[in-house]
């Protein structure tokens, strides 16, 4: 970029909704993978397509505690039938004999339906006496018996590239058997703050002094965008030790996240250093809190630089730096999920910028969704993203609100949550 041309100085404000596709565009999904362990394959994103070797089930199975048999020996001129019992079938201990007529086995949920039997009925639908089963006729042949490959069969695609390994994957891919998974590596963020009057948590704080706290929220963050971060700390304001810093956190990470130091005017060095460093733009967004906000890279590694107001700081993250992350981590894009609400508190706004404000989302004694605003909507107020539970959205070109009002929310996901 030009010295002279600072896109920050031009009047014209981009939406953040097109600023976000023109970032993803400049971003690449990571080419690193690697095999990891199933127990350790938590929150990683699948590298390649996975079929099952084995039906599901793999075997006809009961759905239910009871009593399997031969749908054909039931008396059709009745109710019920009683049949003889001639054993059992336990998960891990099938029965080892011959169906015969007018018999039955006591089965378990999930053991082997034998051969020969067809149809089960659940205990609660049964009389016991002695070895005499009488049983309750079930609606139809087959009832509560969950038959071999009718989940799926072998071969068949199970988990796709791109699918994020949660609670239920870890289970499907332990269902197939597969104790190694091939995944694309978590892409490692590097970060630190910059300036004198940033002190560390814990000590005393001198006049013009503050504790240092974005630190903390973007380590929060990112720790819940499940990528590995590496925490540089505090940068004093000399320009050779941002520098190094820079330079430092460029070699050893796929990104690196400052806050600060990216407004018009700022009188610090990190704006000079980029421009050495790196290819940077520095851009105005119409989105309030934030609107300056630095993208661009630092030889191999991807940067963007947040506004250093704690609330700035944290909702340009989530809605620019978290979907760039999870494309760079092998994820698709998906859209904010959205509710309209009742608003119980009436909201000022200036038209120009598209407004997030902090927002509490309940539902009312009806099921109606209603949302109050936290309170102040400061950008130095770090205490509204604490209290909030949701954004309410309001559209760039959108004035006051007042209470009763219809609004667009959209309750936090799980990098807020």
């Amino acid at each position: 970029m030009h010295p002279n041309q600072d896109p920050c100085a031009k009047p014209s404000l981009l939406h953040p909704d097109e600023a976000i596709q023109q970032l993803l565009e400049q971003v690449n999904v990571t080419t690193n993978t690697e095999v990891v362990d199933l127990s350790h394959a938590i929150g990683y994103v699948l590298a390649e397509d996975l079929a099952s070797s084995i039906d599901l089930p793999p075997f006809d199975n009961s759905a239910m505690d009871g009593y399997a048999f031969r749908y054909q020996d039931l008396d059709s001129t009745a109710s019920e039938t009683t049949l003889t019992l001639i054993g059992s079938s336990f998960a891990g201990h099938p029965f080892s004999g011959k169906a015969q007529p007018n018999s039955c086995i006591r089965i378990m949920t999930g053991a082997p339906v034998p051969a020969g039997y067809d149809t089960v009925q659940m205990q609660e639908k049964t009389l016991t006496n002695g070895e005499e089963i009488t049983i309750s006729h079930p609606a139809k042949l087959g009832a509560n018996v969950r038959h071999r490959s009718e989940e799926l069969g072998a071969g068949t695609k199970v988990l796709y590239k791109g699918t994020k390994i949660r609670a239920a994957e870890m289970g499907v891919l332990a269902t197939i058997g597969i104790s190694q998974v091939r995944v694309f590596s978590k892409i490692k963020v590097a970060f630190f703050s910059t300036g004198d009057e940033l002190r560390p948590v814990g000590s005393e704080l001198a006049p013009g002094q503050i504790y240092d706290s974005n630190r903390y929220s973007i380590q929060g963050l990112m720790t819940q965008a499940n990528v590995e971060w590496i925490d540089l700390g505090v940068i004093k304001d000399d320009k050779e030790a941002i520098r190094a810093a820079f330079i430092k956190a460029a070699n050893c990470a796929d990104m690196v996240v400052t806050s600060g130091g990216v407004s018009v005017g700022d009188a610090d060095y990190t704006k000079q250093i980029l421009s050495e460093e790196g290819t940077i733009s520095f851009w105005k967004l119409a989105i309030k809190p934030g609107k300056p906000f630095a993208f661009g890279k630092l030889g191999d590694a991807i940067f963007c630089g947040l506004p250093g107001n704690p609330v700035s700081s944290m909702v340009t993250f989530y809605k620019l730096v978290w979907p760039l992350l999870n494309k760079m981590q092998g994820l698709p894009q998906k859209a904010a999920i959205t509710y309209q609400a009742k608003l119980l508190t009436p909201i000022k706004k200036q038209p120009g910028r598209v407004e997030y404000q902090r927002g509490v989302l309940s539902q009312n004694a009806q099921g109606e969704l209603e949302v109050t605003t936290t309170g102040s909507q400061g950008s130095g107020m770090l205490t509204s993203m604490s209290l909030a539970n949701c954004f309410i959205n309001l559209e760039q070109f959108q004035g006051d609100t007042d209470a009763g009002d219809m609004v667009t929310v959209e309750p936090f996901n799980h990098v807020l949550s």
